[in-house]
């Protein structure tokens, strides 16, 4: 029987003496009962659990205190930073304190994400530019600030969607503002190896996390989708491979889209 990663799980050290930028590191509840853990949190954690020195970011700053305060718990090093990546200047600040916080930066994981709207027909202008300002243009921001900072041999990550490879949020602007992080991630693969910094992106399925629970109140058949392994993903199973495309172990891996989806995007 496929079993999900243990919630205790504790990596090599593989990002030992690594400093790493989450953004998105908090986990909002969104008024989810027993709310799980988020993908920003798990990564997080995972990764300072594997050694990072980890600079928590997120619009929410008790969210983000939280995730800091788990890692700290444990023997890790976390700082936070506040800012709301649909204001560039917000996401560029971000981006600098983060830099100056942890006294350096070679990973930088890009988990945030919106949606609005529904088919084309009830998707306004407005929703359309409100999701891209913060699913592509604030990627854009962050990769454009962090470049001249991050060391030789940094790795970023950018957290996609099974959405941006088939359709199927019902959301236009979601979907496209995912398939678009492709784009971006290959550009930023391009330009940044010559110095050695890899680009991945890695595309989560049907994850349990508030924000899935959420989606699947409004949309209760949404987990009636064929998942290959027969089950919801969780956020530690999306940490994981973070992890691992932060590391050196995938030292020649650049320009790729990991769908971690249970084989969902295969049927």
């Amino acid at each position: 029987m496929n079993t999900p990663v243990d919630p205790e799980l504790r990596p090599t050290d593989r990002l030992a003496g690594r400093k790493v930028l989450v953004v998105g590191a908090g986990t909002a509840t969104h008024g989810v009962p027993d709310a799980p853990i988020g993908n920003g949190r798990a990564t997080a954690i995972l990764a300072a659990r594997a050694g990072a020195t980890v600079v928590c970011a997120d619009r929410d700053r008790e969210a983000a205190t939280a995730t800091a305060s788990l890692i700290e718990e444990e023997g890790g090093v976390a700082h936070v930073v506040v800012a709301d990546v649909s204001d560039p200047e917000a996401c560029e600040a971000m981006v600098t304190e983060a830099n100056e916080r942890a006294e350096g930066l070679d990973g930088l994981v890009l988990n945030v994400g919106i949606g609005a709207g529904v088919w084309l027909s009830g998707t306004t202008v407005e929703d359309w530019d409100r999701v891209f300002d913060v699913n592509l243009r604030a990627h854009f921001v962050a990769c454009r600030t962090a470049m001249p900072l991050l060391a030789d041999d940094s790795s970023i990550v950018f957290v996609s969607s099974v959405a941006g490879l088939r359709p199927g949020s019902r959301i236009p602007a979601y979907d496209t503002s995912k398939a678009a992080l492709t784009g971006l991630c290959r550009h930023v693969a391009m330009e940044g190896g010559r110095r050695g910094i890899r680009a991945n992106v890695v595309a989560p399925g049907l994850i349990d996390t508030p924000l899935g629970r959420l989606a699947t109140a409004g949309r209760p058949n949404r987990t009636a989708a064929p998942v290959r392994l027969g089950r919801q993903g969780t956020a530690w199973e999306v940490a994981a491979p973070i992890v691992f495309l932060l590391s050196s172990e995938a030292s020649y891996v650049t320009g790729q889209v990991l769908a971690v989806d249970g084989g969902l995007s295969t049927v």
